[in-house]
């Protein structure tokens, strides 16, 4: 039978017959936990299972990258606890220095095209970009997946995503999945597998396609992919090892549940309002709004071609008196290549603050809170109240955040 992307990738790790309904046992190729939750996965491990041993240490690991390093008692009990536990275990552990945890499996190349790796991550399904199948699992489904190296899984349905046309030249992967987030709401791909289709998809770089695939949960789905080749291969491709970062295609003749047409032609510059990421409308619409701080990163958009990006903008330039611009690289070795080409002395000179790898301004914590009334824009992939702090938080790429935090309100980069 004619199969879609995620419907091949479950085939090939499971003895069911994997079609969308079914639900099936599926082997792991990776299983994770990070400082939030894995120290409840080593407590449900050493009550549940004592000391019977993991399907494959080698192939589990920790990341601590929530609140790295920890700034509260509690995440240092956690992660010590974790600690601990991989040292008896031999376990990989991927520490506070190390950065967002679903980028180090990629970049250690755990994670790769074609295979299947489960997590304590919300947003695990963002190694759809690399043709990975992720998903995020509670810390009981993760620790069963610790001891047998598997998983059952409802094999969801999937859905073509067509996008028509080429965005304009000053729009970014960002804008286009905040487009994508207004389009197709929380409703259109909501629990079901999108494969996303035509030339501004098949043109994304690497490091484009991770932030489209990162708020795939945004969009209520449970997986995305970009089939093929990738269009721009870039920086962050050739640190990835592995054969190839291209997801595996969709048979011809695989059935869809739905095929869904997407505008983008001449699409420009966006940002999402508070308080949620499908509420979006270009910048141009929003110029002027007051904005007391910025962050730049998260695993949305903390590759070093958005660090590029925003060193473009800053570069000669200040951050206005009074506002305050926070920066984290996604990994260290994106914080390595930032201090390598002269990007860190371009931020710094700025005044901006660049900060330790992590999830940085995306979790409370790692890089400060917003206090109440305060004005946040952000590269990240939540907006709720509560997310980052007390304080309204707008969602735009990293361009438009470094321009903003220049003029003090919401600005386009070509304003400056």
């Amino acid at each position: 039978m004619a199969k879609t992307v995620i419907e091949k990738i479950v085939q090939a790790h499971s003895r069911d017959e994997a079609a969308a309904g079914r639900i099936v046992w599926m082997d792991l190729d990776v299983r994770s936990a990070r400082d939030f939750g894995g120290p409840n996965v080593v407590k449900h491990f050493e009550r549940e299972y004592g000391d019977e041993p993991l399907d494959d240490p080698a192939r589990t690991a920790f990341t601590f990258d929530l609140c790295a390093p920890a700034c509260t008692l509690k995440y240092a009990d956690n992660q010590q606890a974790c600690r601990d536990f991989a040292r008896k275990r031999g376990i990989p552990v991927y520490d506070v220095d190390r950065g967002i945890g679903s980028h180090v499996l990629m970049e250690e190349g755990l994670a790769r095209p074609g295979g299947t790796a489960v997590g304590t991550d919300s947003h695990m399904n963002i190694l759809g970009a690399i043709g990975c199948f992720g998903q995020g699992m509670g810390d009981v489904d993760i620790t069963f997946a610790f001891r047998t190296g598997r998983t059952w899984f409802e094999v969801p349905e999937s859905v073509r995503v067509v996008l028509k046309g080429m965005p304009s030249p000053r729009a970014t992967a960002k804008d286009l999945t905040l487009h994508l987030c207004r389009i197709l709401g929380t409703s259109k791909i909501a629990l079901r597998s999108a494969e996303f289709y035509g030339p501004a998809a098949a043109g994304l770089d690497l490091a484009g396609r991770i932030t489209l695939c990162s708020m795939i949960t945004e969009m209520a789905g449970i997986i995305g992919f970009v089939p093929g080749p990738v269009g721009r291969p870039g920086k962050t491709a050739a640190a990835f090892p592995g054969p190839g970062t291209a997801a595996p295609e969709a048979d011809p003749g695989a059935r869809y549940a739905a095929e869904i047409e997407v505008d983008v032609d001449g699409l420009e510059p966006q940002v999402a309002l508070p308080p949620s990421p499908n509420t979006v409308k270009p910048v141009s619409e929003v110029r002027g709004a007051r904005i007391d701080s910025g962050f730049i990163g998260s695993c949305t958009n903390g590759r070093i071609e958005d660090m590029e990006a925003a060193a473009a903008v800053l570069r000669g330039r200040k951050v206005r008196p009074g506002v305050m611009l926070k920066i984290v690289p996604a990994t260290r070795r994106v914080y390595e290549e930032m201090l390598s080409t002269g990007i860190l002395k371009i931020l710094f000179d700025s005044g901006a603050i660049v900060l330790n790898p992590g999830c940085g301004g995306c979790a409370e914590g790692h890089a400060g809170l917003t206090g109440k009334g305060e004005v946040e824009i952000s590269t990240g992939n939540r907006n709720f109240p509560g997310k980052q702090g007390k304080g309204p938080v707008y969602l735009a790429s990293p361009e438009t955040v470094a321009a903003s935090c220049v003029k003090g309100e919401i600005a386009a980069p070509g304003e400056l």
